[in-house]
């Protein structure tokens, strides 16, 4: 068997791949967000049912390991008859897990504006949803920033699971890539690399915005 050299085109078909796991992330960040605030705003309602369902999907997809999630996004499409690209039911596995997370994080965030607050603004004659509008929410927004940004950084590197349905993000490049070479330390030693360029900073700002916030 004929193996390649490691040469920079090698490289950038990582960069390539690097590329492909920012925009998962970015994507299922995005379709978590969305969900999540809704998942958040039901666990925090008076509705009694509205919090158990909240409670029981939290509960349900966190206990529920990322890797079946993935499986049974990938797959089960395909089990009930619809046509859907691997790309898409990934990217929709990764947002409903994301939205679990996300929506326990911004319950907290909420749970955690002090009472008075909410007390206050009803005292002012505020609604109960005016008052989570312009008082509780934009406090919560402040209080759920650092976490957010932390749990965006274990998206980036969770993404990795995504290799093994093929799609060519980071880690499935850096697989192709050392088969070709069979040079599996210099390419994954790369990788890491790549990884951790992308995510430190990240880390630094989450833990910056933690301090900033304990100060304030």
């Amino acid at each position: 068997m004929m193996f390649q050299d490691f040469t920079m085109a090698h490289v950038y078909y990582m960069l390539n791949g690097l590329l492909w796991t920012i925009g998962l992330a970015l994507i299922a960040l995005t379709g978590g967000s969305i969900a999540g605030s809704v998942l958040a705003l039901m666990a925090v309602s008076r509705n009694k049912l509205a919090r158990r369902i909240a409670k029981l999907y939290i509960f349900v997809v966190q206990g529920t390991p990322l890797l079946v999630t993935l499986f049974i996004a990938y797959f089960g499409a395909n089990y009930v008859g619809v046509d859907v690209p691997p790309l898409v039911a990934i990217s929709i596995a990764f947002s409903f897990y994301a939205a679990a997370f996300l929506g326990e994080i911004w319950r907290g965030s909420i749970n955690s504006v002090p009472m008075g607050q909410s007390e206050g603004s009803h005292a002012l004659g505020l609604s109960r949803v005016d008052s989570m509008r312009f008082i509780i929410i934009p406090q919560a927004v402040k209080i759920a920033t650092p976490p957010t940004v932390g749990f965006f950084v274990m998206l980036i590197k969770n993404t990795s699971l995504a290799s093994v349905v093929s799609i060519t993000e980071l880690t499935r490049t850096s697989q192709i890539v050392s088969n070709a070479t069979f040079k599996p330390l210099q390419v994954y030693l790369l990788a890491a690399l790549f990884y951790f360029l992308v995510c430190f900073p990240l880390t630094i700002v989450s833990r910056r915005l933690e301090k900033r916030l304990h100060k304030s």
